[in-house]
């Protein structure tokens, strides 16, 4: 039986949660989530990573690897609350896996390392959170490694996120003899003597004498925090000089789902201490569908909302393709309505009505059949053909087409060829199946070579896709990667004045137009910008958006061959024609005027640069700070990471980190580990 750790708010209307858990690579989110699964009733053992029988981490490669790859979906229940959780991926090569789950939830776990704080990845999920505005609430994981400083990790979330981190509970023992935490809420004591694991292996007491004094500081302190945020939290601070436990938790809900601020708790997932506060902080702050706006959606121009109601029209988006063989899978998030099992359905990407053959409740890589999914439930469907990561499932008779998440731009490109002339159509279609379960997967063909490439997002991502080709029979070879390139002006060019005139019997094309044309920033800067300075009418304004739309037609393919990024066009100037003045001539003049602009402004190829962070044994810094400026690198510095390591940071190009892990293993004797967040383009040296 359960001892009751509820922490009190309002009953929600809905009691389900729709949540991610996000981190760095390591942090230990596959293990935060096994033991949500075991503790919850869901499994009957708990699943470690490194013997490969998580239920999360169930592809192959996922266990031979030791890391999370795929986002996967499962299902719990805690305290009359239904949890659907997503286990993301923590490498940054998987970034668009994490974005896609992000599109879909309602809230987050964000779980760093008690150890390292926020790291590289964890800054980066953290941003893809914020764009999304996803609540969170923070698990500070591995309390009982040696080193582990739940301070210290607080203060990086509020210097590296720059959120106000809430802490409600204060560690009982350190590094090996964490055995606990105070909640501060209610001054008693959460401890697992012997990590049973299990409700029951929860003891309440009282807090320890020498935690005492500590505990009530922080607790006043807690409420000064939250008093200074929450309007009626002030109010009762003012009148009593404190907060009770259900106006500070009420107050926490608020500021969480608000986003200004995040509740910070502890524990050590591995050995089961602290899951149990963690769920019931996920039931009391983080939102459910209820409780997040109606979604909004868009049909002709028209923007339209959808509430979480199940008598409300149809409308869910897929965030998630498995296409097999067998069959297509997909994963979707009802936002309104009622889906039963035999509806027709619209997709709205492709105008084709569709119909749903089962409902499958997700546990992972197994299913449970049902026969009805309402707003605010994730499950997935069987019968849609065409469906893609994005598209948008409707009632037929109340169209709508919500907002798919943004694919990120590859930036790594592999040649992929069968070896036998036979396996070539089998190559085609697995290609293509792969790009439609990973929409950061390109395939394409090289216009030069005419062989078939594959982008992606890094080297692990090509490897990762190529290898699952192997697995289904087919003998490919893949060339050595090749990086994505872009090109931009180093010089502005000024009063530029391009006059396209055309006559070939009937209607002609006339358009004249003068552009300045000049970088955005320093080399490197991404984006275009495009803005008009014509006055009088001497260019209508529909002949204005045509140039704009020829000067993006021109960035498709710059003069040194790549596409173009880093530039401001700015139209001062033209005039039409009576007659032969159209949108077509405005826009061939934009493109004209575009690349002739940046054929004399010193075109300049840029190169993806990455931020690296090497985890290294200190005593083979020299080494690695060498190798890494061998590689064309710029170092930043080093910090000390415990007692033995240190943490090196440095930009390099993304080139020359082909092939590093083995050469960062080499030169560490295996100890050293790395990881790299993109930082955009920096200027190519010339021969590239």
């Amino acid at each position: 039986m359960r001892t009751d750790l509820t922490l009190s708010t309002a009953t929600s209307a809905v009691s389900v949660r729709n949540l991610g858990i996000l981190a760095h690579v390591d942090a230990g989110k596959t293990t935060v989530t096994e033991r949500i699964l075991f503790l919850t009733g869901a499994t009957h053992r708990r699943g470690e990573v490194h013997d490969g029988t998580t239920v999360t981490d169930f592809d192959p490669q996922e266990r031979d690897r030791g890391i999370t790859i795929f986002a996967a979906a499962v299902s719990c229940d805690w305290d009359g609350h239904r949890l659907n959780l997503i286990d993301t991926p923590g490498h940054v090569d998987f970034a668009d896996e994490v974005e896609r789950s992000l599109r879909v939830l309602d809230g987050a776990v964000a779980v760093f390392d008690a150890v390292a704080g926020v790291e590289p990845q964890s800054e980066s999920v953290w941003r893809q959170a914020d764009r999304h505005g996803v609540p969170r609430i923070a698990f500070v994981n591995k309390m009982d490694r040696p080193g582990a400083d739940l301070d210290e990790a607080v203060a990086s979330i509020r210097d590296r996120l720059h959120p106000v981190p809430l802490a409600v509970q204060l560690p009982i023992g350190r590094e090996g003899d964490f055995t606990g935490v105070v909640d501060l809420l209610r001054l008693r004591a959460l401890t697992w003597p012997d990590g049973a694991g299990s409700a029951e292996g929860v003891q309440v007491s009282d807090v320890p004498v020498e935690l005492a004094a500590e505990a009530e500081r922080r607790r006043q302190a807690l409420a000064e925090a939250v008093a200074e945020l929450h309007p009626a939290a002030l109010e009762e601070y003012c009148a009593t000089g404190t907060l009770g436990a259900d106006s500070l938790a009420a107050a926490l809900r608020q500021l969480t789902a608000d986003g200004q601020a995040v509740v910070v708790l502890c524990g050590s997932a591995y050995r089961n201490r602290g899951i149990e506060p963690l769920l019931d902080a996920v039931t009391a702050y983080l939102p459910s569908p209820l409780d997040v706006p109606p979604v909004r959606g868009d049909w002709q121009g028209a923007v339209q909302e959808r509430p979480a109601d199940a008598e409300q029209p149809l409308a869910a988006l897929v965030f998630k393709v498995n296409a097999s063989t067998t069959g297509r899978l997909s994963s979707l998030r009802i936002y309104s309505g009622t889906l039963r099992k035999g509806d027709t359905v619209l997709d709205a990407r492709t105008g084709r009505t569709e119909r749903i053959g089962r409902i499958l409740r997700v546990q992972a890589d197994r299913h449970t059949e049902t026969d009805t999914a309402v707003a605010g439930d994730i499950v997935a469907v069987v019968g849609p053909k065409a469906a893609r990561a994005g598209t948008t499932l409707c009632a037929p008779g109340a169209p709508l087409v919500l907002e798919p998440a943004v694919a990120a731009d590859p930036v790594v490109t592999v040649a992929v060829e069968a070896r036998r002339s036979v396996d070539t159509g089998r190559l085609a279609v697995a290609l293509l199946r792969l790009a439609e379960e990973d929409p950061s997967l390109v395939v394409g063909t090289d216009p030069e070579s005419g062989q078939r490439v594959l982008s992606g997002l890094g080297e692990l991502h090509l490897e990762v896709a190529v290898e699952k080709l192997r697995r289904l029979g087919l003998e490919v070879t893949v060339g050595r990667p090749q990086v994505a390139y872009r090109e931009t002006l180093s010089r502005a060019v000024a009063g530029l004045v391009l006059r396209h005139v055309k006559q070939d019997g009937g209607a002609g094309q006339f358009a004249h137009i003068v552009v300045d044309v000049e970088p955005l920033g320093e080399p490197g800067t991404d984006g275009f910008e495009f803005r008009s300075t014509v006055t009088g009418g001497r260019v209508p304004q529909e002949f204005v958006q045509a140039v704009e739309a020829g000067c993006r037609d021109a960035l498709a393919d710059g003069p040194l061959g790549h596409p173009v990024t880093g530039v401001r066009v700015t139209l001062t100037d033209g005039a039409t024609h009576v007659k032969d003045s159209s949108d077509l001539a405005f826009r061939t003049a934009g493109r004209l005027a575009l690349r002739e602009a940046l054929r004399r402004g010193s075109p300049v190829l840029l190169e993806p640069v990455v931020d690296v962070t090497a985890t290294v044994p200190q005593d083979t810094v020299g080494g690695v700070l060498g190798d890494l400026s061998a590689r064309r690198g710029r170092v930043h510095g080093s910090a000390p990471r415990g007692a033995t390591d240190a943490a090196l940071t440095a930009t390099v190009p993304l080139a020359e980190l082909f092939g590093y892990a083995g050469a960062l293993r080499s030169r560490t004797q295996g100890r050293g580990t790395f990881t790299t967040h993109p930082a955009g383009y920096a200027p190519a040296p010339r021969g590239q």
